[in-house]
């Protein structure tokens, strides 16, 4: 649709479009599985203290660690074949990067001092919630300074420490905070049951509204910032091929809501993965196939074929297993958390 990268041949061609599938489903994993994470820890302060909480915490605490395993992957991923995009992107982000993972640290401490905490539990609540909150705000404004786009001469950065920070990627930062809670909300509809499954579901339309007028603002914005995105979604006939993406996603909203009312459990989850999905989709349609907008191309940052060939034989071996082992941890910790958590554990 878009003819970049015909200039290629061969393995030169082929090998930048398959890593950047890899990592796109990295990034992908990450976002879907610990976001529902992260939105459990946004909504956990707002959640009555004592049972409520316990159940909310007791219900990611076996997998939340795994889930971050997607983000090394991703990580490691663009350093090994995009090593060009990996120098160029860190030292733009390095403030919000570091702000996330410091906010990370916080909550994970968090699920561990937690549960053998007296009169001190009140702070890792809040540990846990902030850590939750700050970590998927910076994430979200990340998202927003790699869409608006990079100063880059030759190589190399040559942007302020602060261009990440604009109304733009403050406005993505609100989003995904509304987003990753819709993710949260949903998956204790799922996992919990009584009182705390119909609280949840009040969260879970909150939010939901949160998310569809963030995804408003935010698609009415894109168009101009540049990069061709405008031509990219309203030209002719481009506009065949994207108009699905639109309507579909209004579609999943509405069923998400509708799913809510009718006392479903797990299709909420479900659709609101999908419409994080919908998301991804369109930023791939926005953006591909830079890497480093509006400079550096898939094709243009990747390193030498050789690279990309040795490189994806070890992904070829990790991300398997990894794909097999989360699939694993959540068919042995699937079911919902007992309302007794004391005597119950998990519980069918």
């Amino acid at each position: 649709m878009f003819g970049f990268g015909m200039e290629y041949e061969g393995a030169a061609f082929w090998l930048p479009l398959v890593w950047s599938a890899l990592l796109a489903l990295a990034v992908a994993m990450y976002v879907v599985i610990d976001g529902f994470d992260l939105g459990v820890g946004i909504l956990f302060t707002a959640a009555e203290r004592g049972n409520w909480r316990d159940r909310m915490m007791l219900s990611v605490a076996p997998i939340w660690d795994g889930n971050e395993t997607w983000l090394v992957l991703g990580g490691g991923g663009l350093f090994a074949v995009f090593s060009v995009a990996y120098a160029i992107l860190l030292p733009a982000l390095y403030l919000p990067l570091i702000l996330m993972l410091i906010a990370l640290i916080f909550r994970g401490v968090a699920f561990e001092f937690r549960f053998k905490a007296n009169k001190s539990q009140p702070i890792w609540d809040y540990a846990f919630h902030y850590g939750s909150l700050v970590a998927t705000f910076a994430q979200g404004m990340v998202l927003g300074a790699f869409v608006q786009g990079f100063r880059v001469e030759g190589r190399g950065y040559t942007g302020g420490t602060f261009d990440w920070l604009t109304p733009f990627s403050v406005m993505t930062g609100i989003g995904l905070v509304c987003g990753y809670g819709l993710l949260g909300a949903t998956w204790c509809v799922m996992k919990t049951s009584g009182e705390l499954e119909i609280w949840s579901r009040r969260k879970s339309k909150q939010f939901l509204a949160g998310t569809i007028l963030s995804m408003a603002i935010v698609s009415a914005w894109v168009p101009y910032l540049g990069l061709d995105i405008q031509w990219r979604w309203f030209s002719w006939p481009n506009v065949l091929y994207v108009a699905p993406v639109p309507v579909v996603t209004a579609f999943v909203c509405w069923r998400i809501f509708q799913t809510l009312d009718e006392g479903r459990e797990v299709a909420p989850f479900l659709l609101s993965i999908a419409l994080f999905l919908l998301g991804f989709l369109g930023l791939a349609i926005s953006l591909f196939p830079y890497i480093v907008p509006p400079k550096f191309t898939i094709w243009q940052a990747a390193n030498a074929v050789s690279a990309l060939q040795f490189a994806l034989i070890g992904y070829s071996v990790v991300m398997p297993l990894t794909l097999a082992y989360t699939a694993y941890a959540y068919w042995v910790f699937r079911g919902k958390v007992a309302e007794d958590i004391q005597s119950g554990g998990y519980g069918h």
